[in-house]
């Protein structure tokens, strides 16, 4: 179970999705309709990276363990109040280092990691949504190499999959929160036209009945 609840009068929303799934262009969006205050994941700062691209066995630990520390830092700087932007936007959320971890990780890192994902779990903020965005693994894989980050120039195909399965089966059973699942395949809101900007209104339509409705839960009940 995730840690602190926001006011009921504020609005946080948490989007996840595989790598190259368009997370932080529809944070971008979403941040401009609530006027909110837009958590970036950090992601080019953490040292071990490229390497872990280049060998993800040797690397992944340092690499995964960095990451959750450095998640977890940023989410705890949500704690402290902003007036005049009441309202947060992230494009991602702490529990997708999990998700990366059992990927990656051996089974004695995992138990490790694990225990140290625990102890820092219930210190962060509760989305009031969680989005989840998803598309085929050729849009993925476009996506990503037209962003064009230089240690992102020779992804590996087979790992991006197996990482868009694993995102699938973490959120067939995810209820921690209400939940929007979103094809992202086909959904333009990248660009500055009437049609993308209609699709973002209604995105943001769902996602405002969805906290209403969570916010509605009798203690105990599944997430809608």
């Amino acid at each position: 179970m995730w840690g602190h609840p926001v006011s009921s009068n504020t609005l946080y929303l948490a989007i996840e999705g595989p790598i190259g799934v368009g997370k932080t262009t529809l944070a971008e969006r979403l941040t401009a309709r609530l006027n909110a205050r837009r958590v970036l994941e950090v992601v080019e700062e953490n040292p071990f990276l490229a390497d872990f691209y280049t060998d993800r066995d040797r690397y992944a630990f340092q690499t995964q363990l960095f990451f959750l520390m450095s998640r977890f830092k940023q989410q705890q700087q949500l704690l402290q109040p902003d007036l005049f932007r009441p309202n947060i936007l992230a494009d991602y959320h702490l529990l997708k280092d999990r998700i990366f971890a059992r990927l990656t990780l051996q089974d004695q890192e995992l138990a490790l990691y694990e225990r140290v994902y625990r102890s820092l779990e219930s210190q962060i903020l509760k989305p009031d949504v969680v989005i989840y965005l998803h598309a085929p693994l050729p849009v993925l894989l476009e996506r990503i190499q037209r962003r064009g980050r230089e240690f992102e120039r020779d992804f590996d195909a087979g790992y991006l999959s197996d990482l868009a399965r694993a995102y699938q089966e973490f959120f067939a059973h995810y209820d921690d929160t209400p939940l929007l699942r979103l094809d992202n395949s086909e959904l333009n809101y990248a660009d500055d036209t009437p049609e993308a900007h209609a699709v973002v209104d209604d995105i943001l339509q769902q996602l405002i009945a969805l906290a209403e409705r969570g916010r509605r839960r009798e203690p105990g009940e599944a997430s809608p």
